[in-house]
């Protein structure tokens, strides 16, 4: 019987995505394991495995579709033997993202659609392929009680053969749906901005996933996390002195530290320091956390990317180097993995590398803190003793939650990571 290959959630959130690239042709045979096509999420761009083994007998959504929704059938498997033929009166068609072909005169009624993915008594989905819920239907099997084998634990066909029936788990009390968030108020209605510049020469841009991501989250993030901000200068010429020493010894493994490897290295330590502030708001509750997942913010084209370098308090600074690289370099090809850019507590931007002086940065919710740095530029200081002299200095500023970090808690927080930078060496202790 033909199986329907269904658009697959690649994360969390992820409700629709693109069907960017199809690895595959119809006819060709595939087997567990095998790439069929890439996705593109709201944020990467991500390959997607076969879970069955069978023949392509029929792509239903073409390269290239938008807007395609998680469980929508985007192509057809047929078993050994099996015909295409028999596509079409087995299985129900796909809903298509494309623009629908006009309906015949006389049209044949509407296939039911497709049964929504099980769901766990604790209301989690259960991630199955689509011959093994049919499987697990004709058994009478309960899904949530198969251990899956299959990519990121689903469940596959090997799975609910072997599986001795059982009757399924009491469905829980049904829960009226909770009303659909509305949309979150930007500016003025397009038309009414279009008829502004009506007259005028204008390019209109099309918003792909990850800007509209980016508008959606900002803008919450800005109107809901009570924000406010501490600013500290930071002198950076023992960092300098003590970072070109450093290269020197490196140089022959071909590692060079910059000030960002630095800065992550500091906020790592001083989110260890403080450890009340190592924080992440979880709606009814704090949650605080025993190791420093540090994230920092990429720029990419059309957006932007918060890879999380974990555990970034026992790394040494070449480790930090080398990891923060080869994240950022499959940040811009976006083919980062959903678990490399999700999560962390705090986060780093630094856009002192483009001569920023000194800037304000949103916090990218559920995380309690984010610090902008600007460029380190040669400043006149006093000195300890009083005395006038220069000294290259950076300037910062921590966005803090309030609902998470008060304000001498944040100040305790910049002051270690001050602390940190301006007596480097101890970072290696």
């Amino acid at each position: 019987m033909p199986t329907e290959i269904l658009m697959p959630a690649l994360s969390p959130t992820m409700e629709e995505g693109t069907l960017a690239k199809w690895l595959v042709k119809e006819g060709d045979t595939v087997k567990s394991g095998d790439i069929l096509a890439e996705i593109e999420t709201d944020k990467a761009t991500m390959e997607f495995e076969a879970i069955d083994e069978g023949v392509i007998g029929k792509i239903l959504v073409p390269a290239g579709t938008e807007g395609v929704k998680v469980n929508v059938a985007i192509a057809v498997l047929l078993e050994d033997g099996e015909s295409a033929a028999v596509i079409g009166t087995s299985a129900p068609p796909a809903a298509s993202a494309a623009a629908p072909a006009a309906a015949p005169a006389a049209a044949a009624p509407a296939a039911a659609p497709a049964p929504a993915a099980p769901k766990a008594a604790s209301g989690e989905r259960i991630f199955a392929s689509p011959l093994a819920r049919r499987i697990a239907t004709q058994k009478g099997l309960d899904l949530a009680a198969v251990a899956g084998s299959g990519p990121h634990g689903r469940i596959v066909k090997a799975d609910v053969e072997g599986a001795t029936a059982a009757p399924k788990a009491a469905a829980p009390a049904p829960v009226a749906a909770p009303a659909a968030t509305p949309a979150i108020a930007s500016g003025p209605a397009t038309d009414m901005v279009i008829r502004t510049y009506e007259g005028r020469p204008f390019t209109e841009v099309k918003l792909d996933g990850m800007r509209k991501t980016i508008a959606a989250r900002l803008t919450e993030a800005k109107q809901s996390v009570p924000h406010f901000y501490l600013r500290r200068d930071i002198e950076l010429d023992a960092l300098m002195a003590f970072r070109a020493q450093l290269n020197a010894g490196l140089e022959a493994r071909g590692v060079k530290l910059s000030v960002n490897d630095f800065i992550i290295k500091a906020c790592a330590l001083a989110l260890q320091q403080v450890p009340a502030a190592n924080a992440a708001w979880a709606g009814d509750r704090v949650l605080q956390f025993e190791k420093s997942d540090v994230a920092v913010a990429v720029a990419i084209e059309g957006g932007l990317f918060t890879p999380v370098l974990k555990d970034a308090e026992t790394k040494t600074l070449s480790a930090l180097s080398t990891e923060m690289k080869d994240l950022a370099a499959r940040a811009r090809t976006r083919k980062l993995a959903p678990h490399e850019y999700q999560g962390g507590s705090f986060a780093i931007s630094n856009l002192g590398m483009f001569g920023i002086d000194n800037f304000d940065a949103i916090i990218n919710p559920p995380h309690a803190a984010i610090l902008a740095v600007g460029a380190g530029v040669k400043k006149p200081v006093v000195k300890a003793d009083g005395s006038l002299g220069v000294a290259t200095v950076m300037s910062v500023t921590l966005s803090v939650d309030h609902r998470v970090i008060d304000g001498a808690l944040g100040a305790n927080l910049l002051q270690a990571i001050k602390d940190n930078l301006e007596n480097p060496i101890s970072m290696l202790a």
